[in-house]
């Protein structure tokens, strides 16, 4: 019987972290059979141009004070270390040998679960990690060979069609998107004057 702890992988840059990510992480700590979340903050990638991605620091900053209050949640800046470009195969590679006690999933959206084929060695995740799909709406269909995959489980979460993108851009134009956001996350963009 397998007893280790079943940790949920949820990628992204998190720029801002904002009530969509929180809901559909808790959703999955809370009504899968996953024991905890952990928030991998990505690193902003030397080979794109900067645009409008704040620091690490700043990134990891908001995803700790947004997941103060849910213990099964936490926050990872372990692809901050590692060289770039990086793939989600490495970084799994890592966490597996530094963490050899816990069992690692990733969490997608139906989105990235469509372009899954294209991923690096994405056979390789597939053979040795469950995927959680939570739905988006999104153009495109998954492969064939994705569809009832013992491997990929779909988890019926609320469907979050809010986006950073989206919120960088209210911020920008003077809007008002303080209940698009945790409370702290909101006070901690307003207090740095970031977006505008």
């Amino acid at each position: 019987m397998n007893t280790s702890k079943k940790i949920g992988l949820y990628f992204g840059t998190f720029n801002p972290i904002h009530i969509g990510h929180l809901t559909i992480a808790n959703y999955m700590v809370e009504f899968s059979d996953l024991d905890e979340v952990w928030m991998v903050v990505t690193p902003h990638n030397p080979h794109k141009k900067k645009s409008s991605l704040l620091g690490n620091h700043h990134r990891i900053a908001m995803v700790d004070i947004a997941i103060e209050d849910y213990p099964k949640i936490k926050s990872s800046k372990i692809e901050f270390n590692l060289p770039q470009p990086n793939y989600t195969v490495n970084t799994l590679a890592v966490l597996e040998e530094k963490y050899p006690e816990l069992d690692f999933c990733l969490i997608m959206g139906e989105d990235n679960l469509k372009s899954l084929h294209k991923w690096k060695n994405y056979e390789v995740i597939l053979d040795r990690y469950s995927i959680y799909v939570y739905p988006r709406i999104s153009s495109g269909t998954i492969e064939t060979q994705f569809d009832n995959h013992p491997k990929i489980s779909k988890v019926p979460a609320p469907i979050m069609e809010l986006s950073s993108t989206f919120i960088r851009k209210a911020v920008k134009d003077k809007k008002n998107i303080k209940p698009m956001l945790p409370q702290n996350v909101w006070e901690y963009l307003d207090e740095m004057n970031f977006y505008k």
